[in-house]
């Protein structure tokens, strides 16, 4: 083997044959005619190396190897130290030039000096070279054992890379700009399912006590927020107290309408936490209990789109496939959380996995993991959940999106057109910046590109107010799987604003019952189809006081075709109603069928009115005084909507309560 390494080998040395070959030593007698300047650098060695020893704290060591380098550039142990650091840094592919003069100057100038250049051609994508020097070192005697078994996984991941970069993905990555970004690390961006508001972490001048971390000088981090605004991201703000603190404050995950955040508690060695926004104030964060926490590590998090669901990474060696796992726990009936199980080996492998995200779809689960074929460090990968419930297979996402780095921290959005991630790149302002990821396709005539993939959700949003008054309500808001007759998920509207979000994964009848105890429920329908391509509803909702002639319109009561039965999928929305008048037990009312105007109007007398009375016999049914309850047959007397559209038509078949006193 090594004989076919050697000549590629003597290729490097006379490649940089233009450098010193001399290994100038830090000896006092070389640098005779400058003893204070020989002093200051070797002092500055000894300073870097113990932050590297004592704290691995390569970042503040740099500077001090640095300022020896500029001393003497041409001794090969210095040079090694300052490529290792590079290679601990953002700053990674910086440590190439280093690496390789300080084996051109001495190719035994440190134990595992083959092993980093191999990481630096592999950081570089020069996979070829990486791969050289990876066979060199699985070779080699007396070198760390840890690298040593590294080393035919390094192989791998450069093997896998050439093939990924085959196929190059279409997209566009964009800076997302000095209003998010700044010369300090900006990581972790998480966003909301409309893509309108975006939440990170930030380790700017600014935080909250303006503290630094005593192991690499960086101020502690915090959470800033900001709102897209006309198609820009506004200026990020400060989340503020009680999130942020004078520690470490870390945003893990978010829910679907922004309401809900996922916070990494300094508890342990680190928990999740819960806060909430309730009107325009976030609450203390509150830890998710025993089963979620532990005393390992626990990091970043997601909730399913339902919420019912928490999917979550840590080090728990229980059930533990290796290192880092990503778990899953359940939400029981009694608002907590089940014990946490591991997600399966087809995700988690004997390698790290981090940065779990579910897609608003709620099948489409995103994560990082060193394991699978990923091209070096963290790759980001992609798996979706089949119709029996198990997890397909893995697939990288590919080229530019992963690189030979760690690519952790990854959202995407609820159309699937964009993503966001955290990058350190030439063209940021400082050390990690956030970026947008654009997705799209070339059309085979090379026309404009256009995104293909079809994303299987319905983003339904709006506000929530008072009909007379506008004055924003804080309502439940619960979505039914009408087929099933049950709660899938159960959200609130902001108090202060009144603002909503739910996502609805395509494929289900969907009921909406919004309700406040002030107001009679508002009720909203929405099938939809399996194969449904992302769409976006805006629906305002504006609640009812409970007040004579007050009507409601029964948006989820079904009827067979052209009959007066009732279907099975109304039982939700007719227990809705029950609970109106056992809450309300001197409310009247008149139960009214509606239709369009296909057909004459004595048959559609007849069917609106049998329609009614089922709904009323339902309700007597279930102990509903009769007394209460009266009934009638509209026909299409009373329409809400056009009757020259199948859409308008649809509106008018329907069933409507009118209250008659209280």
């Amino acid at each position: 083997m090594f004989r076919k390494i050697l000549p590629f080998v003597i290729l490097i040395c006379l490649t940089f044959s233009g450098w010193a070959q001399k290994d100038v030593k830090f000896k006092a007698n070389n640098f005779s005619r400058n003893p204070k300047g020989f002093q200051t650098a070797v002092n500055n060695i000894k300073a870097g190396d113990n932050l590297v020893n004592e704290k691995r704290n390569f970042r503040d060591a740099l500077d001090y190897y640095l300022q020896a380098n500029d001393f003497n550039p041409d001794n090969a142990e210095l040079n090694f130290k300052i490529g290792v650091c590079y290679y601990h840094s953002e700053k990674k592919h910086l440590c190439l030039p280093y690496l390789e003069k300080a084996y051109l100057l001495d190719p035994k100038a440190h134990k595992d000096i083959c092993y980093y250049l191999a990481l630096g051609y592999q950081i570089n994508y020069n996979f070829d070279k990486a791969i050289s020097f990876f066979e060199i070192y699985k070779n080699s005697r007396g070198v760390n054992s840890d690298y040593l078994k590294a080393t035919p996984r390094k192989i791998e991941e450069c093997r896998n890379a050439k093939q990924i970069m085959q196929d190059t993905l279409f997209v566009d990555i964009i800076n997302l700009g000095p209003s998010i970004n700044s010369e300090y690390p900006e990581y972790n961006p998480l966003i909301t399912a409309d893509g309108e508001e975006l939440i990170f972490i930030s380790r700017r001048k600014g935080t909250t006590g303006n503290k630094t971390d005593f192991n690499d000088g960086l101020f502690n981090e915090d959470v800033y927020i900001s709102d897209l605004t006309d198609g820009r991201w506004e200026e990020a703000k400060n989340i503020g107290k009680p999130i942020n603190t004078t520690k470490h404050d870390a945003v893990l995950g978010i829910s679907p309408d922004g309401q809900q955040l996922l916070v990494y508690l300094d508890i342990n060695e680190g928990d999740i936490g819960v806060s909430m926004l309730k009107g325009s104030r976030w609450t203390k964060p509150e830890a998710l209990g025993p089963n979620i926490n532990s005393q390992y590590h626990e990091s970043k998090a997601c909730w399913s789109p339902d919420g019912k669901c928490l999917y979550f990474i840590s080090n728990n060696p229980r059930n533990s496939m290796g290192g880092r796992d990503i778990f899953v726990s359940k939400l029981e009936k009694d608002g907590t959380w089940g014990p946490a199980e591991s997600i399966g080996k087809t995700i988690n492998t004997k390698y790290n996995e981090e940065g779990v995200f579910m897609h608003p779809d709620g099948r489409t689960l995103y994560f990082s993991s060193e394991g699978h074929n990923s091209m070096g460090g963290y790759d980001i990968f992609k798996s979706v959940k089949d119709s029996t419930g198990n997890w397909t297979e893995p697939v990288n996402v590919g080229y530019p999106v992963n690189t030979p780095g760690d690519d952790v921290f990854y959202t995407v959005s609820a159309s699937g057109k964009k993503a966001y991630f955290a990058s350190y790149r030439e063209d940021g302002f400082g050390l990690y910046d956030i970026y947008e990821i654009r997705f799209k396709e070339k059309k085979t005539n090379d026309t404009t590109p256009v995104v293909t993939d079809k994303v299987l959700v319905t983003i339904l949003k709006g506000t929530v107010k008072d009909s007379k008054t506008h004055v924003p309500v804080e309502a439940k808001i619960e979505i039914i799987d009408n087929e099933k007759n049950e709660v899938v998920a159960t959200f609130t509207s902001n108090s202060a604003t009144g603002k909503y979000l739910v996502s609805l994964p395509s494929g289900r009848n969907y009921g909406i019952n919004v309700s406040h105890e002030a107001y009679l429920f508002h009720s909203e329908n929405f099938i939809i189809a399996d194969t449904a391509d992302y769409q976006e509803i805006v629906k305002d909702i504006y609640l009812q006081k409970i007040e004579v002639g007050t009507k409601v319109v029964l948006r989820n009561i079904f009827f067979d075709y052209n009959k007066a039965t009732l279907r099975s999928e109304s039982t939700a929305e007719l227990d809705k109603l029950i609970g109106v008048l056992q809450k309300e037990p001197l409310l009247r009312i008149e139960i009214s069928g509606h239709t369009d105007n296909k057909g004459g109007m004595e048959y559609n007398v007849k069917l609106s009115e049998e329609r009614a009375k089922a709904v009323v016999d339902y309700l007597i049914s279930k102990g509903i005084d009769k007394s209460r309850l009266e009934y009638k047959g509209y026909a299409y007397e009373q329409p809400i909507a056009t009757n020259d559209t199948e859409e308008g038509r649809q509106l008018n078949r329907r069933v409507e309560f009118k209250v008659l006193s209280r």
